[in-house]
This record gives C-alpha cells, sequence and structure tokens, in this order.
C-alpha cells in the first residue's frame, strides 16, 4: 500500500489505460479539483499524494486531454469512441458552442448510434428522457429530421460523422482560461494544436501559431508571450501580456501550453534538464508522455496485438431507467461496481450527474483510495457497445491467424489481410460462419479453419514418405510447376466464365458485352479444361500412378506443350479481344450505375480474390508463365535429350504470340492500374485518360505546420498527387492536393530541414519538403520524379487538372479540401461514400500500413512471378506442419485447403515481409525449409523439392525486395 501511494502519477494513468486495453491513452488525462478548487490535471511526474491531499474525497476524470486537428490520426475505433464520449459531454454541458444546424446535425448522429435508426414514437420518447443539449426543445425537430436521414449506419459510422463536424467548430476543444488584456478587457485564452487562441466571449478573435511564439512565460499574474521579431513591427511590439486571476491560474495555463506545444510539435518526449547544484530558478515542468508523432508511429508499428471493438445500437427509451444492475456487461467488463467508501478500487464509470446512464462499471487493482471517472458521458458501453477488449490467455489472444480483422495481423496493424470479399478493415465483418474445434467448441467466426492455433493443424508424413517415391529429375519439378499453376489459371478463368456470368444482377450488363465475353473467354476456357486434362494424365504416368505396368515414354512434357500451344495460337484471335473487353466494360461502368454497382458487388464476393480487372487480362499473362516454363525446361535438357527438340520449338511459338501481344499487355496494364487506383481515391474526377500512365505509389512523410504527417503519393506521367487516408466505408485515400510534373524541380534538403532522408519538391503553384522511411526509399522515388518529369516535358499531350472540380476550386491545401464542406451536405456523405465501397486491403492499403512503395515496374515483374503448389506450414511456437494449397499473386499468398476450393480462406501480403533460412537456432530439422518474418510475425513454409523451394525463394524475393529498377527499365526483357 505505501508502495502504490508513493508511486508518481503515471502508475494511476497507465493503470487505467491498461484496464481499458487503450493504447492511444496519451491523447486523454486525469483532471480532478484541487483544494483551491481549480480543475488541474495529475502530473505524471510527481508522487500522487503530493498532489492530491484528500485522496478519499477526491474524483479524478479520465478526460480528453489533446485534440488533434483531425480525428482522422486516431488510429483505433476504442479511441475514436472515447473522443465522440467526450464530445457528447461538451454539447450537453454547454461547453461546445455551435449553431442550431450543427447542434441537431451532432445530436442526430448521437442518438443513431444509441437507438439505431429513426423510428417516430421511439426517437420522440427518447429525446424526451435524454439531454444532450441545454436548449434542445427548442431544436428538436430539425434533430429528428436530422436523424430520418441516417438509416442504416453504424455506431462507428456515426462516431465518425459526429467527429468530423465537431472538428471544424471554432470551439472545438476549447478550454477556456479568464484573463483581461493591457486595457482591461475581459478575454480568454486557449490553447490549440495550432498554438495559443484568444476569445472575447465565444468568438476567436486572435490566434498566435506556434512557429510565431518564441517564449511562453507568467509572472506572478501576468500571462507573457513572446513573438518572434517581425521587421514589419517595431521590437517592442514583440511580448503581448494578459493578467489572470491569480499566479496558479498563470501557471496551470502555463503548464497546459508547455505540454500541447511538446505533445504536437516535438518528434519525441523531451529530455529531463539536469538537476542545478545550488540553487533552482524557474519552473522545473516539463512534458512527461508520448508525443502524437511517436502515438502514432507507435501503432502502426507496434507488436501488440489489437482486439476487436464492437459496439451494437443499445435501443435505451430511458437512461434515467437504467441502473448498473441491468447493463448488459461484458465479461471482461461486469465486475463489481465499488461505492464511494471502498477506497481499495479505482472507479471508472461516469459522474453522478449523468443519471446513471453512462456508468461502465470497471475496477482497477489500487489501494490509494482514488476515485476515477471519466468524464465524458455517452451512451451507456456496456449495452450500446459491447467492447469485446479482454484480458484472455495468450493462446486465446494470439491465434495467428492472418484473416483476423483487428489483429496485428489484419491491415490495421500492417501484417495481413483478409481476401474474402466479406472482410472488413474496420473489424465489422466476419468471415463466415463459426468454426468447430476438434474438441467440439466453437471457435471465433474470425478464425479459418486454415488458420487456427497449431493445435489444429497436423502433421503429414504420410505426403513426405509418398513424396520420396516421386521421380527426382528436374525436368519433372518443372512440368509439375506447369501442372499446379494451369489448376488456378483454370479457376481464374472461372471467375468469368462462370461466376461473373451467372452472378445475380447479371442482366444490368448490357448484351453486347455478355456476348463479347462468351465469345472470347469460353473457348479459351474449354481449350485449357483440355490443356490441363492432358497435363494432368501425362505427370500421373511420370510419377507411375496411372498406367503403372505400361513402360511408355512418359517422362518428357516437351510434346504435350508443343500440342497445346500450337492449338492455343489457333485462339490469338480470342485472346486480342480480351483489352476490347475491359475498356468496354469500364465505359459501361462509367455510364451506368448499375453496372457499375454490378462489378462493385461481384468484387465483394469470395470467389473474386483479386481486383475483377485482373482476371480479364490472365490468358495474355499465361502466355508468359508458358514461355518462362519452357525457357527452364530448354535450360535444362541438353540438346540431345528427346524432349529438347519439342520444347524448343514451343518455345519459338509461344514466344511469338506473346511478341504479338505484347505492346497490348502493356498498355491494359497501365489501363488496369489506373482503373484500379480510381477505386482507391477521392477527390479525383478521371483518372484513367489516353496517354497518362502510373509510375509509383508508396508512403513519404509531407512536412506542414502540424510537423511531418504520414501521406500516400501517386506518380503519374503529368502529376503528383499526395493523399491521406480517409474513414470511408472502404477507406479511400482523400486527395489533398496535385503537383504538375510540369516545369517542377526537385532537391535534397535534409540539411535545410534537419529531416533525414527529406527532399524539396518545387512546383509552378507550391512547394512541398518530404521525407522518405530510409535512404534506398528516398532514392527510388526521386529517381522515379526525375524521370517522370523528363517524359512530362518531352510529351505534348496537355497537362490536364487530375482534382475534381469542386476539390480543384477550393484550391485543396494540406489543412483544406474536406474543410470546405458544409454542415448540410454532411447529411448526405455518407450515400456517396458507400457508392465507392470495394475491398479495403489492396497494394495501397498494404503500403499504407507497411510504409512502403511500389512502382509500376514491380507490377510488371508481378505478372511474371506468379506461382501454385502445395505447402507445409508452421507457426513459429508450434511442433505440426499443416499442409495447405498456396497461390503466390499480386504480392500475397492466398491459403486454401485444396487446389481445389473454389476461393482462398486467407492471404498474407507480403509487402514488407522478410524472406530467409531458419537459423540453427530455430531448431527446424527438415529440408528445403523457408522463413517469412515481419516484426514480431514469424512463419515457416516446407516446399517438397530443392527446384521448387527455389521457385518459392524467388517470386517471394520479388515480393518482399522492391525492384531496384527505375523507369529507364525496359521491358522487353519480360517478354
Amino acid at each position: 500500500m505505501h508502495s502504490y501511494q508513493r508511486s508518481t502519477g503515471k502508475v494511476l494513468f497507465d493503470l487505467a489505460c491498461v484496464h481499458l486495453n487503450l493504447v492511444e491513452g496519451d491523447y486523454f488525462g486525469l483532471e480532478y479539483q484541487d483544494q483551491r478548487k481549480m480543475m488541474v490535471w495529475l502530473d505524471l511526474l510527481k508522487p500522487t499524494l503530493k498532489q492530491i491531499r484528500r485522496p478519499k474525497n477526491t474524483i479524478l476524470r479520465f478526460v480528453v486531454k489533446f485534440f488533434p486537428p483531425d480525428h482522422t490520426q486516431l488510429m483505433e475505433e476504442l479511441t475514436r469512441y472515447l473522443f465522440a464520449l467526450q464530445i457528447k459531454h461538451d454539447l450537453a454541458c454547454g461547453r461546445l458552442i455551435c449553431n442550431d444546424t450543427s447542434a441537431a446535425l451532432m445530436v442526430s448522429h448521437i442518438i443513431q448510434s444509441e437507438i439505431g435508426d429513426y423510428d417516430e414514437t421511439q426517437s420522440w420518447q427518447h429525446l424526451l428522457h435524454n439531454k444532450y443539449l441545454p436548449d434542445q426543445d427548442a431544436i428538436r425537430d430539425k434533430i429528428t429530421d436530422c436523424h430520418r436521414k441516417h438509416v442504416g449506419q453504424t455506431p462507428a459510422v456515426s462516431d465518425y460523422q459526429l467527429l468530423e463536424i465537431a472538428r471544424r467548430l471554432e470551439m472545438y476543444g476549447v478550454r477556456q482560461h479568464p484573463a483581461k488584456d493591457r486595457e482591461g478587457t475581459k478575454l480568454s485564452l486557449a490553447v490549440a494544436h495550432t498554438g495559443v487562441l484568444v476569445f472575447q466571449g465565444y468568438t476567436k478573435i486572435n490566434a498566435f501559431n506556434w512557429s510565431k511564439i518564441r517564449k511562453l512565460s507568467f509572472k506572478r499574474k501576468r500571462f507573457l508571450i513572446k513573438l518572434r521579431a517581425d521587421p514589419s513591427q517595431n521590437a517592442h511590439h514583440d511580448t503581448l501580456e494578459f493578467a489572470m486571476a491569480s499566479r496558479d491560474c498563470c501557471k496551470v495555463f502555463w503548464k497546459i501550453c508547455v505540454e500541447y506545444h511538446a505533445f504536437f510539435r516535438l518528434f519525441e518526449e523531451p529530455k529531463p534538464k539536469p538537476k542545478p547544484i545550488l540553487f533552482t530558478r524557474g519552473s522545473s515542468f516539463r512534458f512527461s508522455g508520448r508525443t502524437q508523432k511517436q502515438i502514432m508511429d507507435y501503432v502502426k508499428d507496434s507488436e501488440f496485438k489489437k482486439v476487436s471493438f464492437e459496439r451494437k445500437h443499445s435501443k435505451i427509451l430511458s437512461s434515467g431507467s437504467f441502473t448498473p444492475q441491468s447493463a448488459q456487461v461484458p465479461k471482461e467488463c461486469a465486475t463489481s461496481v465499488p461505492s464511494a467508501d471502498q477506497p481499495e478500487s479505482v472507479r471508472l464509470g461516469h459522474q453522478a450527474e449523468s443519471n446513471g446512464s453512462d456508468d461502465l462499471p470497471i475496477t482497477v487493482p489500487s489501494t490509494n483510495g482514488f476515485r476515477l471517472s471519466p468524464a465524458a458521458p455517452g451512451s451507456d458501453p456496456a449495452q450500446s457497445r459491447q467492447n469485446h477488449r479482454g484480458t484472455g490467455s495468450a493462446a486465446d489472444q494470439h491465434l495467428l491467424n492472418p484473416g483476423s480483422p483487428g489483429s496485428e495481423d489484419s491491415p490495421l496493424g500492417s501484417a495481413h489481410v483478409i481476401t474474402n470479399g466479406n472482410g472488413s478493415v474496420d473489424g465489422e465483418g466476419m468471415v463466415g460462419a463459426g468454426v468447430l474445434g476438434p474438441d467440439g467448441q466453437q471457435l471465433s467466426p474470425f478464425i479459418s479453419p486454415l488458420l487456427a492455433e497449431d493445435r489444429y493443424t497436423r502433421m503429414d508424413e504420410e505426403d513426405e514418405a509418398r513424396r520420396k517415391k516421386f521421380p527426382t529429375d528436374k525436368a519433372y519439378f518443372i512440368a509439375k510447376e506447369l501442372l499446379t499453376t494451369e489448376r488456378t489459371y483454370l479457376k481464374d478463368l472461372q471467375v468469368i466464365t462462370e461466376s461473373f456470368q451467372s452472378f445475380e444482377g447479371n442482366e444490368a450488363l448490357p448484351d453486347s458485352i455478355k456476348s463479347l465475353m462468351v465469345a472470347n473467354y469460353d473457348p479459351v476456357y474449354k481449350f485449357h479444361q483440355g490443356f490441363l486434362k492432358e497435363v494432368e494424365q501425362r505427370l500421373a504416368q511420370w510419377e507411375g500412378r496411372s498406367n503403372a505396368h505400361i513402360k511408355g515414354d512418359y517422362q518428357r512434357i516437351g510434346d504435350v506443350l508443343l500440342k497445346n500451344i500450337q492449338g492455343l495460337r489457333q485462339l490469338t484471335m480470342h485472346l486480342q479481344k480480351h483489352s476490347e473487353v475491359l475498356v468496354e466494360l469500364e465505359r459501361a461502368c462509367r455510364s451506368s450505375r448499375k453496372v457499375e454497382a454490378l462489378c462493385r458487388d461481384f468484387e465483394q464476393q469470395k470467389v473474386c480474390y483479386l481486383p475483377f480487372n485482373i482476371f480479364l487480362l490472365r490468358p495474355q499473362h499465361r502466355l508468359l508463365h508458358y514461355k518462362l516454363i519452357l525457357e527452364r525446361l530448354c535450360k535444362h535438357y541438353p540438346p540431345t535429350h528427346d524432349d529438347f527438340r519439342d520444347s524448343r520449338a514451343a518455345l519459338a511459338d509461344i514466344s511469338e504470340m506473346a511478341l504479338q501481344l505484347q505492346g497490348t499487355m502493356m498498355k491494359m496494364e497501365n489501363f488496369q492500374k489506373l482503373l484500379e487506383l480510381k477505386k482507391d481515391l477521392t477527390g479525383i474526377d478521371n483518372l484513367a485518360i489516353p496517354g497518362r500512365e502510373f509510375f509509383r505509389l508508396g508512403c513519404l512523410s509531407k512536412l506542414s505546420g502540424k510537423g511531418l504527417q504520414q501521406r500516400m503519393f501517386f506518380l503519374f506521367s503529368d502529376s503528383l498527387v499526395y493523399t491521406s487516408r480517409g474513414m470511408t466505408p472502404s477507406n479511400q485515400f482523400k486527395v489533398h492536393g496535385q503537383l504538375p510534373l510540369y516545369g517542377m524541380t526537385i532537391r535534397e534538403s535534409e540539411e535545410e530541414w534537419g529531416v533525414p532522408h527529406s527532399f524539396t519538391l518545387f512546383g509552378q503553384r507550391q512547394s512541398v519538403v518530404v521525407a522518405a522511411s530510409c535512404a534506398a526509399e528516398m532514392e527510388r522515388w526521386v529517381e522515379d520524379i526525375r524521370m517522370a518529369m523528363d517524359l512530362s516535358e518531352q510529351s505534348s499531350s496537355p497537362h490536364s487538372d487530375l482534382l475534381s472540380s469542386s476539390l480543384s476550386e477550393n484550391k485543396l491545401s494540406e489543412d483544406g479540401g474536406a474543410e470546405q464542406e458544409s454542415e448540410e451536405e454532411l447529411c448526405g456523405s455518407r450515400s456517396s461514400l458507400e457508392r465507392q465501397g470495394h475491398r479495403g486491403n489492396t497494394t495501397v492499403h498494404v503500403c499504407w500500413h507497411r510504409n512502403t512503395s511500389v512502382s509500376m515496374v514491380d507490377f510488371s515483374l508481378a505478372v511474371e512471378n506468379q506461382l501454385s503448389g502445395n505447402l507445409l506450414r508452421k507457426f513459429k511456437n508450434s511442433n505440426g506442419w499443416q499442409k495447405l494449397w498456396v497461390v503466390f499473386t499480386n504480392f500475397s499468398l492466398f491459403f486454401y485447403k485444396s487446389h481445389q476450393d473454389d476461393y482462398p480462406l486467407a492471404s498474407l501480403p507480403l509487402l514488407g515481409y522478410s524472406v530467409t533460412v531458419p537459423a540453427e537456432s530455430e531448431n527446424i530439422h527438415k529440408d528445403y525449409v523457408f522463413k517469412l518474418h515481419f516484426k514480431s510475425h514469424v512463419y515457416y513454409f516446407r516446399s517438397e523439392s530443392e527446384y521448387s523451394y527455389d521457385r518459392w525463394m524467388e517470386v517471394i524475393r520479388s515480393a518482399t525486395c522492391s525492384a531496384s529498377r527505375s523507369l529507364t527499365s525496359s521491358r522487353k526483357d519480360l517478354y
């Protein structure tokens, strides 16, 4: 007990954050009323009992301390929910002042999150029994009118919309401190992420940016702001003075200014000053905790396991009738509710003035006797938002499921992504129904039977023994690769010829496109069905599994390839039409919302595990695969081998076909990539225009008044676009600005800005300073941008404006863009966002979470590097090996139970991963094992032969190591 009493405020604060499983706790603080009746923040560096004189009679309130300019900077849904509660409290107590339109709109989103869709009787009764605004009755009709428009809106979306409106208000996050100027005029001071603000009443009359402030200090009850010298003003005007009620008031405000400046402007926590030997001068107070940049880097890069935070509508009509006993509290939170005379616990419930509706009964082990209470009342979290952030065993928490939403292995944790169309990056989608484990217990619906803990895997020694009987000739394994990749290719063709053509709603597709697809894809599919049967038969004979009593010349594959490639040449006309299908389908999507919705809905299906347009180009890509397989076969055979002549002839035929289609294929790959990026971006009118080429996408940090901020950059042949990740249902990237390449110059600027790996881009309209994550990334970006600039100078095509008309008219800047939206437009924003819905696990999102980049050269190499086959997989801390059918394509591994499955059950995007050989200390005593690891995530895979091991290592390295080629690299060597 005594050790607790001597502990610092940080110990108590950390206990609260740990119990809430709150990772981004540094945005919050503990506030209490001291003996002078002033509200102050608990100092995390000082002993708790030296600050709080009467602990048993003191209530600590867990509230938001630092309000970021953009709520999308909050990485976790739990954090956003707590911010929404804070906004709700500020509205109810009259602190967040705004006009009636904004107030009604915000309250309508709060009600939607609490009771769900509008119901006239229920909504009216709810407003009668719950007070959200001091003068709520006056605008009750306006609130219900807004509530009608939120049908289908989830609590998470309601939180997003509430914060989106609140952050635009002048009083957002403002905590006023009364003061007077030199003339005695009553004012109030406040601090924000931008600097110090001055208010008269509820009107902001002045603002002093951090960049303009040289020093903040106080002397007795005078608060002093020393500004940097301005040549346009006299020197004696660089110090502003405000009188506050007392020295204590001055010191309280000065402390929060110091903390705000450090939190938003510094890269890391300031180091403590050395103690003076004789005497002290001035305050030793300093900011304690992580800065905003450190929080964002930690959440993005750390290895903690995220747990799903699921919220549901509560359907509560009256908060006054709610009691803690009636709450459907999750097991993790349903501990006893301590009374005021229970000093052995810290109470994390809301204040009594909220009539009990906001009590979240949680206890934190403690012995200091403080009562801790979040002062941000909202709807009851226990009922309306079931918090599944429990603290179970490590085995339960860490199921090593690459497809588990909300875990570190999800896109949010920047390690893995669900590939099924039902996956959701926000953790709101589920994959399939629940799965039964061997013991009959229901497993989490987020866990596929493939990817559960090692107790559900098996060691397949029979396969290993049978594999040893197979031929050892390298030609056999090359033929085996032909077989396994042909199986995957045929499944991909089925997506077009069967799944898409039979998909519900297909009647919206114009008959001309249906006919074009049937006429040009069905013959190709039927041909490859016969091709696959011949390859399967030949491999069975080669292995001795078919007609074993007949001794024939079956140990070759060149004759089968020559016969079928000659047959494939008869389909060249159909292959040439495939690019026309892609173009016509895009035209239909532009002209018809029904067709656009059809394609979007189909892409959400499990069978469509890649963007649909990639499937349309698969037949042309397959020619390249045949060419590469035959090249390896011809290189292996001596000229005297019986199969060499057929293999050489087949290689000549397929090379000629690939050369005929090379020009079309390059154009279509670029066109397809522009169409794919169009879905990931919001704020661009028309991306896929003739003449525009895509070069590179990836993360760079952009230097602005708020410091370095992560941005997603897209380099095209005519411009460089920078964006930030939005909070739309599909997490699209919101465009902030465009830099035309024509006339642009570039300069490396590490020394100028003191930021490593930084360079400056000087455009005709604006200049930006950006920093790469490492020297290699910087080199790639600079090289590609310079090459694109040269191409832009040589181009005779007009330099069009990529931005949509509304955005370009507003002259989007780093702080602008969505800021120009009116409050009325926010009501309809959800429907417009949902029209853009698509899977949220694209290459763009993987690059965002892993802070890397990918070029068009990388995408072209990815077309070449595709592979399928069986692998045995083992987790880091397990003993058993699990047999999986694995497909490598589009920089990712896709996992199936067998090659007969119609869709993958999970995927592992490999950008950012490393592939190595296990060390001796890892005790992997098996042949042909390679190791994939990203931070704490480690997977071992075992192949069946030296050849397949080399091939898997080759293709995986193509995805895990960014291509070092620049745009000057020729595509000729790909064909």
